[in-house]
């Protein structure tokens, strides 16, 4: 006898992820509304509500697999290639922060 195989309804399938709130384009600019600049951290292991993809190359992508393994082996650290691309973006951007036109972005940037 042939078995049937369950199947997701479309309404399951395209369900909101969260409740989405107002979106200003432009941040309120005011003395009492602006809060001191802390230091920038990753997400780390949360639920993700935003997805942007983002296309390498073969080098690249083994070099990432590389430094995930490299991170397991030597440092006892298991972590996934979403979370390493998010503690290298805020590394990055915390330096742009700090360093502006001095920094690592700045300078890879304009290199080419």
């Amino acid at each position: 006898m042939a078995r049937r195989v369950s199947v997701p309804r479309a309404d399951d399938i395209f369900r909101p992820t969260g409740e989405i709130g107002p979106v200003r384009a432009v941040p309120d600019s005011g003395p009492d509304t602006e809060a001191p600049p802390g230091p920038r951290r990753p997400s780390g292991r949360v639920r993700h509500d935003e997805k942007m993809t983002v296309y390498v190359t073969s080098d690249e992508l083994l070099d990432l697999e590389h430094a995930r393994l490299v991170l397991r082996r030597t440092h006892g650290l298991a972590v996934d290639r979403g979370r390493l691309v998010r503690e290298a973006i805020s590394l990055i951007l915390a330096d742009f922060e700090v360093h502006g036109d001095d920094s690592a972005l700045v300078q890879r940037l304009t290199e080419q």
